[in-house]
C-alpha cells in the first residue's frame, strides 16, 4: 500500500497555514475538476487525490494525526517492514468520530467521487472505513461520511424551432421533460439560427447545496418562402411591370410587419436593388433596432399582345 503524502498532493510546505492549504486546495480544484475536464480519467484520479489531500490537512485532528503517522510509517518501511505488517491498530479511528454525514444515494457518491470511490486504502486504513461509507438500512440508504464541497449543476442544451415571424415577434415556448417537469422557456425578438438562449437555473441539480445549473436553447430559425435573411437584414423579391419600371411610380412592398410603398424611378434597371432601412429583423441585443430591407425589382412582361399592342411595339421598336 502506497503512503500518500498530502503535503506534496496539494504542494505545500508541513508547517503550510489553513489558509494556504484552503487556497492550495482551492487552485487546484478548479483545475481539475471533473466539470472542467470532463471524460479525463487521469484529471479525475488528481481531483481525488486533492480531495482527499484536503480532506484530511483541512481537519486538525485528522492532521494532527497523520503527521504522528507519518514518522512511523517511515520507520517502519525504513527498517524493511511490509506495509500489510504495519500496526493499523493503534491509528485506526471509529467511523463516526469527529464526523458529520447526510445520506445520499449510491448514485450520488459515484457522481461526486467517481465509479471507484473517493478514498484511498491508506486514507481508510488510516481512518476507519467508516470515514468513508458505512452501511444504512439498505439499497439507496447508505450513509457516506465525507465534508461535502456544493457543486454547481451542469449545463444542458436542448435544440428548438421558430418560425421567422416569431423570431421578429418573439415568442414563447412550454417544454416538458419525460419526469413531468415543465419550463416556460421566453424566446427573445431577434433570435438568428445558431442564437442560445439561456435559461438560468433550469439545467442539472446542484449538489450539496450547490446551484443549478442553466439551460441553454439552441435555436434554429425555419426558411420562410417571403424572404431571406442575412443576420439582421431581410431580402426579397417584386416584380413591376414594365410600363411603372419605364416611367416611374410607386408599388406596395410588404414588410414583415407593415406595407410600405415603394418609389421607383423611370428608366429603373431590370434587377435594381432598393435599400428600406429599419425594416428588417431587431437585433437581439438591441430590440429597439432593426436591420434593413433589401428590395430587388425585377420586370414584369406584359403577356397576350393584342394585335394593336404588337403594332405599337413595331412602332416603338421603329422609333428607337
Amino acid at each position: 500500500m502506497e503512503y500518500k503524502d498530502y503535503y506534496s498532493i496539494l504542494g505545500v510546505d508541513r508547517k503550510a497555514s489553513q489558509d494556504d492549504i484552503k487556497k492550495a486546495f482551492r487552485k487546484l480544484a478548479r483545475k481539475y475538476h471533473p466539470d472542467v475536464n470532463q471524460g479525463d480519467k487521469a484529471s479525475e484520479k488528481k481531483f481525488q487525490e486533492i480531495n482527499e489531500a484536503n480532506e484530511v490537512l483541512s481537519d486538525p485532528e485528522k492532521r494532527k494525526k497523520y503527521d504522528q503517522l507519518g514518522s512511523q510509517w517511515q520507520h517502519h518501511q525504513g527498517e524493511g517492514g511490509r506495509p500489510e505488517d504495519f500496526n493499523w491498530g493503534e491509528w485506526q479511528a471509529s467511523a463516526n468520530q469527529g464526523q458529520t454525514y447526510r445520506t445520499v444515494s449510491p448514485e450520488e457518491f459515484e457522481e461526486i467521487f467517481g465509479a471507484q470511490g473517493g478514498y484511498s486504502d491508506f486514507f481508510e486504513n488510516l481512518f476507519g472505513q467508516g470515514a468513508r461509507r458505512q452501511a444504512g438500512g439498505g439499497p439507496g440508504d447508505s450513509r457516506f461520511y465525507y465534508e461535502q464541497q456544493p457543486r454547481r449543476g451542469r449545463d444542458s442544451e436542448h435544440s428548438l424551432q421558430v418560425t421567422l415571424d416569431e423570431a421578429f415577434q418573439g415568442t414563447r415556448r412550454v417544454l416538458e421533460w419525460e419526469d413531468g417537469r415543465k419550463i416556460d422557456a421566453k424566446i427573445p425578438r431577434g433570435v438568428k439560427t445558431g442564437s442560445r438562449v439561456r435559461l438560468k437555473g433550469q439545467g442539472g441539480p446542484g449538489i450539496g447545496g450547490g446551484k443549478s445549473g442553466d439551460l441553454y436553447l439552441t435555436i434554429e430559425v425555419l426558411p420562410d418562402n417571403r424572404f431571406q435573411r442575412d443576420n439582421d437584414d431581410l431580402s426579397t423579391t417584386v416584380s413591376v411591370d414594365l410600363f411603372t419600371m419605364l416611367l416611374g411610380g410607386k408599388i406596395p412592398v410588404a414588410g414583415i410587419d407593415r406595407k410600405v410603398n415603394l418609389d421607383i424611378p423611370a428608366e429603373t434597371r431590370n434587377g435594381r436593388v432598393f435599400r428600406l432601412r429599419g425594416l428588417g429583423m431587431p437585433k437581439m441585443k438591441h430590440p429597439d433596432q432593426r436591420g434593413d430591407l433589401y428590395v430587388t425589382v425585377e420586370a414584369l412582361l406584359p403577356q397576350r399582345l393584342s394585335e394593336k399592342e404588337k403594332e405599337l411595339v413595331e412602332e416603338w421598336r421603329k422609333l428607337r
